[in-house]
């Protein structure tokens, strides 16, 4: 139910009712299968956001 209501959501936004999902893995590293893996993959590279089931990780704009 959740991934219809992503998608729903992003389609209302965007007038695009998909969501196109892809493997979650960095260059030269296995796919992320846990969901420790996955953030740390979200502090080592540029991804803005994670969602884990109910909870949404951001990193904040902390530029000086």
């Amino acid at each position: 139910m959740r991934f219809h209501e992503l998608i729903k959501a992003f389609g209302d936004l965007t007038g695009e009712y998909l969501v196109l999902s892809t493997s979650f893995n960095v260059r030269n590293e296995p796919i992320v299968c846990h969901p420790r893996e996955a953030i740390k993959c979200f502090f080592d590279t540029g991804i803005d956001a994670l969602i884990i089931g109910n909870f949404i990780l951001e990193k904040s704009n902390t530029s000086t």
